[in-house]
């Protein structure tokens, strides 16, 4: 088998590999059986500001010079290598996150169709001329705004990573990526596969290392213009203090309590893979799970009946052997997602299904059984917070006024499901949910690379994907000509 050629213990910067200050480490815990699979760099604030100046260098010198052709040729060449290393990218990814293997292959799928897109639209970003006073043309640039950083959480790095840094490449920024730490590995095949491919050196940096110290340091750089962060709302809203203070713009995208509101005359048979897989895939740990289904009173007991036939099925396991639902990233997560379960008990909630967990399974993996809970009333914590874990709720409601003010009523707002036959509902039911995006008739749209996503309200601000990204990893420049 192919293999990637980097060095886990190291930084990537100005397109060396180096140690971290006094040579300092992490471990790398493998989720499905609790083993060490390496140490990674422990990267602090001395490595953050190493990339920051060699980002800065490359935009002073070759990359910075590069046409935006040049530019999309190098991250459709990257593209290309991502796909020939699709496999070798899926097995670290189950390693090292607990991704099962198929769900780590269409990863490595997104990250090269992100660079492909990217790659295409880096010399199709186009100013405007605006009409004026007479005597004067007016017109508009898109320029990089510079030094951009990226805090990549755990739960998918490689498509996340795609869709921020390969946008912001695209557009002539050089990027300082921080990678969670509990999830480094492919970050670091990336830099490789970058390398390799003639982008520049200082044009892509990757400084693995603790939130506190290396994230902390990276977001009140004041050499960085621009953040794209992806996590809790807790950690975002530090992020978005600390860039503040350099009067730095950010893209928030913080999670979600994202519903899927089933009519009674929706086609059940379409919308019921969706409605669990989108709940339990990545062990729950995606941002737009769908965790909370509503679902019409007058079929709410056949949708859940038919979900828990669903649950009984799905095949727990590590995560190199390709089970549907492989382990949470950590103890620590499990923990949390057990609490979660302890207060539906304490609740007296109704667990209405649960997957088994087969006692060979790695006493160290960090495994939860997904769990169906019905009926859930909207206003419950299990309702309300963001779990990250295989765990979905189902909601009744009445009637189509009653759909949306529940859909609503939480402090989330990042992607919701609408199942109907009837088009009038679903476009006037789409339109007054409060949230970034709205599938009708399916959810997630296969990745949905060219669909612009991000949130409301507590879900965050800005959009990445498509061409959105490429606006927000740009300033608009104005310029007024006067020639008579």
């Amino acid at each position: 088998m192919q293999s990637i050629d980097f060095d886990t213990r190291a930084v990537f910067i100005a397109g060396h590999w180096q140690s971290a200050s006094f040579g300092r480490t992490l471990p790398l815990i493998n989720p499905s059986d609790g083993s060490e699979l390496t140490q990674i760099a422990r990267g602090g604030p001395a490595e953050i500001d190493a990339a920051v100046v060699a980002a800065q260098a490359a935009l002073d010198g070759p990359w910075g010079a590069m046409s935006a052709a040049e530019r999309g040729r190098i991250l459709a060449r990257m593209g290309a290598r991502v796909t020939e290393m699709a496999d070798v990218l899926a097995r670290m990814e189950a390693l090292d996150v607990g991704k099962p293997v198929k769900q780590g292959l269409a990863d490595a799928h997104a990250l090269a169709r992100y660079l492909e897109f990217y790659g295409g639209a880096a010399d199709k970003v186009m100013g405007e001329t605006i009409p004026f006073t007479p005597g004067y043309t007016a017109l508009t640039l898109r320029e990089p705004h510079g030094v951009t950083g990226h805090i990549v959480p755990w739960n998918y790095p490689m498509q996340i990573i795609g869709r921020s840094v390969g946008a912001a490449l695209a557009m002539g920024n050089a990027c300082v990526l921080k990678p969670a730490e509990e999830a480094c590995l492919t970050a670091l095949a990336f830099a490789r596969i970058a390398h390799d491919c003639g982008l520049p050196a200082g044009a892509l940096n990757v400084v693995p290392g603790l939130g506190e110290e290396a994230g902390a340091a990276l977001s009140r750089h004041h050499g960085v213009r621009h953040l794209s962060f992806t996590g809790s709302v807790a950690v975002g809203q530090h992020v978005q203090a600390a860039a503040a203070r350099n009067t730095v713009p950010v893209t928030l995208e913080l999670g979600g309590k994202s519903p899927q509101l089933v009519f009674a005359d929706a086609d059940l048979d379409a919308a019921l893979p969706f409605l669990v897989n989108a709940g339990v895939q990545n062990a729950g740990q995606t941002c737009s799970a769908a965790s909370r289904i509503l679902v019409q009173a007058d079929i709410f007991d056949d949708v859940v009946a038919r979900m828990a036939e669903r649950y009984k099925k799905l095949v727990v396991g590590p995560a190199i052997h390709d089970p549907d639902v492989g382990p949470l990233i950590s103890a620590r997560q499990r923990e949390l997602v057990q609490g979660y379960l302890a207060a539906a008990r304490d609740s007296g909630l109704r667990v209405a299904a649960q997957a088994e967990l087969h006692d060979d399974l790695p006493k160290n993996g960090c495994y939860v059984a997904p769990t169906l809970l019905a009926p859930v009333r909207n206003d419950h914590r299990l309702a309300q917070e963001e779990i990250f874990g295989p765990v979905q709720v189902v909601i009744p409601f009445d009637d189509e006024a009653d759909a949306i003010a529940q859909a609503n009523g939480t402090a989330f707002g990042l992607v919701a499901g609408v199942w109907t036959r009837d088009g009038s509902r679903a476009l006037r039911v789409a339109r007054r949910l409060q949230c970034g995006q709205v599938f009708v008739n399916n959810y997630g749209a296969g990745g949905g690379v060219e669909l612009p996503f991000g949130g409301v309200k507590s879900s965050g601000h800005g959009r990445e994907k498509g061409f959105e990204a490429l606006y927000g990893f740009s300033t608009l420049k104005t310029i007024a000509i006067k020639h008579d």
